[in-house]
């Protein structure tokens, strides 16, 4: 399958050029001719000129015309600026907005393979407490909480059952109902994609499990609901403590689920740094981005990875349909 590839630019106050410089010099042919990228030409063009950096670029708003492998194609998003590495929230974030909105309308209409975004800061989506992850679900009007997210390389998947929230919120999020919709999902994408029941570990939420006392999450909700989920056939293990699965265990498994994100992308990312993706599942189309943020301390010092973005288009190429 040949169809386009959309990278939506992102923040523009980040390292979103740098990265996207980087995967374009690594990328070969065949990829770069499948690549669209949504965001404002004029934009790139200084912020690769402040960089030093030189790709043809090319403007154009045909979104089936054939890509010369040497050129970057642009759909341009209008945007207001003065200093291309600081623009004003009241430009970039409609800017984000409606770059994110046509990659959704394109991809649900089936005319691209997918989406990979490059990082955003939150505060362009209108609310604190979601990501792209959330702000995609309910443009796809999917069913609530059956979004997930996955953070995975070759090596190893995790995902966390709450994303976005502030610690002292998690313990009143997680209930049995949503940590059952969560694990359906991904069995169910696990099996769709890689033609076996994949083995899970679920992790529990209190230092040791709270020794399973009596009124802990684990023994109210997170026990109920792995048992739940053993009786449809699931292959699960859990709750696990969370400051020892990492040593080793993790081996064992296809898959880990914590109960918040912290808890999982700390350790994951201290043992794989930028090797990994974030994919979101539940969509009505293939969305995966860097497993980094915006990283406004390394803007223009051109010392960020584009390991993470290269593996976005790896897995879009493998994957879609």
């Amino acid at each position: 399958m040949n169809r386009k590839i959309v990278l939506v630019g992102g923040d523009p106050n980040s390292i979103n050029s740098e990265i996207i410089y980087k995967c374009w010099k690594k990328l070969p042919n065949k990829i770069k001719k499948r690549i669209i990228l949504i965001s404002n030409y004029k934009l790139l063009k200084d912020q690769f000129k402040k960089l030093n950096y030189n790709i043809k670029l090319s403007n154009e708003q045909n979104l089936f015309k054939l890509n010369k492998s040497n050129e970057l194609k642009i759909l341009n998003i209008k945007l207001d600026y003065k200093d291309p590495f600081k623009v004003p929230l009241k430009s970039a974030k409609p800017f984000v907005l409606k770059s994110l909105d046509l990659a959704h309308k394109l991809a649900l209409n089936k005319q691209i393979a997918g989406i990979i975004n490059c990082p955003i800061n939150k505060n362009l989506l209108g609310n604190k407490k979601i990501g792209v992850t959330e702000y995609l679900a309910n443009k796809c009007l999917v069913k609530k909480n059956s979004e997930v997210m996955i953070i995975r390389n070759k090596e190893l998947m995790i995902s966390p059952i709450t994303t976005h929230l502030d610690i002292r919120s998690i313990s009143n999020k997680i209930n049995k109902k949503l940590i059952i919709t969560k694990i359906n999902v991904i069995n169910s994408w696990f099996k769709k994609t890689f033609k076996r029941q994949p083995v899970i570990a679920v992790l529990g939420l209190n230092p040791h499990n709270a020794e399973l006392r009596k009124n802990s999450e684990e023994k109210k909700i997170i026990i109920p609901a792995i048992k739940n989920l053993k009786k449809s056939g699931f292959k699960l293990d859990g709750p696990l403590s969370s400051d020892t699965i990492f040593i080793n265990n993790y081996k064992n498994y296809d898959l880990i689920i914590g109960m918040y994100h912290d808890q999982i992308l700390g350790p994951f990312k201290a043992l794989y740094k930028f090797d990994a993706i974030n994919l979101t599942l539940g969509l009505k189309y293939i969305r995966v981005s860097p497993d980094h943020g915006v990283a406004v301390d390394k803007i223009k010092k051109k010392t960020s990875s584009a390991v993470s973005l290269i593996k976005c288009f790896d897995y879009i190429d493998k994957f879609s349909i």
